[in-house]
């Protein structure tokens, strides 16, 4: 069963964005509850801060208030002051209500202590309003000293109090707040990790995969060349016997009869079809290679392209040749025959230089040319013809390496392993 490995990828693809998706709105709402309940905590102690300072400058207004009418000696203003008084206590009321409103337990109790003592303190008020203008000169300042200022103090120390828990109230929010914003930055962290987990997961797993696929099919791909290669090489191996065999000579009995009735354009024109498919049977593998061995078939190869392209071919062979497997000498002669093909269509060359050596272990090749050399380029886009070479050294462990610059010539060095059997 073929495995699909697209299926796999965009599904995790798909999952690692929904992640991302589904933790960014989860970050996104918790930071969100956040900042909302630091807003929340920031506002509610402002307002009770200024509920608790307006406070303050009401009970210091109502001291004004009660030291001005003491001062005041007509009997008719007593009560335009208590009016004023009322009102500030109506204004402290819904101001306490307003604290005990939004306050915790705590502040609750103390806000309740303040609203009796609050009560106390207007209380103590209610008799100055029946005074004469000689009792205010002689009672108000130990009245005021013994029961007005000791309810004010009083008063206002509540207040600070209960400013102190809002205050602790305040730091214990905040602490709160802080501690969510430390779980929101390890959830962030968490899910980071998560995703990053995931992608790179993902990644080896699609890199494992796309290596796996490509490491398969250059191997397949190799061994279809091989096979290519050696379905080739029998092919024109069984073309080459029968060319040579049953072509040939059939086309040697009829010159012998021709040549019995002196027809001398028929002989020439058969000799010539003689040559052609002597020629092509040599062209397609070489009779010698398998009767007499590799030299004479390279030194015959170089005989063969001199005397078509005008090209003298040097041929330096050196070593025992003749023990090479069949493998070797194949790819070998193959090799050079490709390589002058290539030097007769490319590289107008005067000269070519092929050296042969083979040790017990290891056979090398040369072949130069001083043609017009070719532009740089890596050997992984080569031509068919190069290809072709390369596959067939590759086959048998061998190693090839190309050297060309424009106008300086072409060399080709070859070097296979010889196994040690043989």
């Amino acid at each position: 069963m073929r495995l699909r490995t697209w299926p796999t990828v965009v599904g995790g693809l798909a999952c690692l964005l929904l992640l991302i998706l589904i933790s960014s709105e989860v970050i996104r709402r918790k930071a969100r509850d956040i900042y909302e309940s630091l807003d929340q905590v920031n506002t509610l102690h402002r307002n009770n801060a200024v509920k608790l300072q307006t406070l303050r400058a009401d009970i210091h207004l109502s001291g004004i208030y009660v030291r001005d009418y003491l001062l005041d000696n007509s009997h008719l203003t007593a009560d335009s002051y208590r009016a004023r008084l009322i009102t500030l206590r109506e204004a402290t009321r819904k101001t306490l209500e307003e604290l005990h409103a939004s306050a915790s337990p705590a502040e609750r109790e103390r806000i309740a202590r303040l609203q009796s003592n609050l009560d106390d303190y207007w209380e103590t008020y209610d008799p100055l309003f029946g005074w004469t203008p000689a009792q205010k000169l002689y009672l108000s300042a130990p009245f005021l000293r013994q029961n007005v200022l000791p309810r004010r103090n009083a008063v206002l120390a509540l207040t600070r109090d209960i400013e102190e828990l809002n205050n602790a109230s305040l730091t214990q929010q905040r602490a709160v707040v802080a501690d969510q914003e430390h779980e929101l930055r390890r959830l962030f962290a968490r899910m980071l990790w998560i995703t990053m987990g995931l992608g790179v997961a993902i990644a080896i797993g699609a890199g494992l995969r796309f290596h796996y696929v490509e490491t398969r099919f250059e191997d397949q791909y190799r061994r279809i060349s091989q096979m290519m290669v050696r379905a080739q090489e029998e092919e024109r191996k069984r073309l080459s016997r029968e060319l040579h065999d049953q072509v040939g000579q059939m086309l040697t009995a009829l010159r012998m009869e021709v040549g019995r009735g002196h027809q001398a354009e028929s002989k020439a024109l058969i000799d010539t079809m003689v040559a052609t498919v002597r020629d092509l049977s040599m062209g397609l593998r070489p009779s010698m290679l398998d009767d007499i061995g590799l030299g004479p078939a390279l030194q015959w190869l170089a005989r063969d392209h001199a005397r078509r392209y005008d090209c003298p071919v040097n041929v330096d062979l050196s070593g025992d040749l003749d023990a090479l497997p069949e493998s070797h000498r194949t790819c070998t002669y193959r090799v050079v025959q490709e390589a002058l093909t290539n030097c007769a269509r490319h590289a107008q060359a005067r000269r070519i230089d092929v050296a042969l050596h083979g040790t017990p272990g290891q056979l090398r090749l040369q072949i130069k040319d001083d043609g017009v050399g070719m532009p740089a380029r890596p050997l992984a886009a080569p031509g068919l013809g190069l290809f072709g070479i390369e596959e067939r050294v590759r086959e048998l462990g061998g190693r090839l390496q190309l050297y060309s610059q424009p106008g300086q010539g072409t060399s080709l060095k070859i070097e296979m392993p010889i196994p040690v059997c043989v």
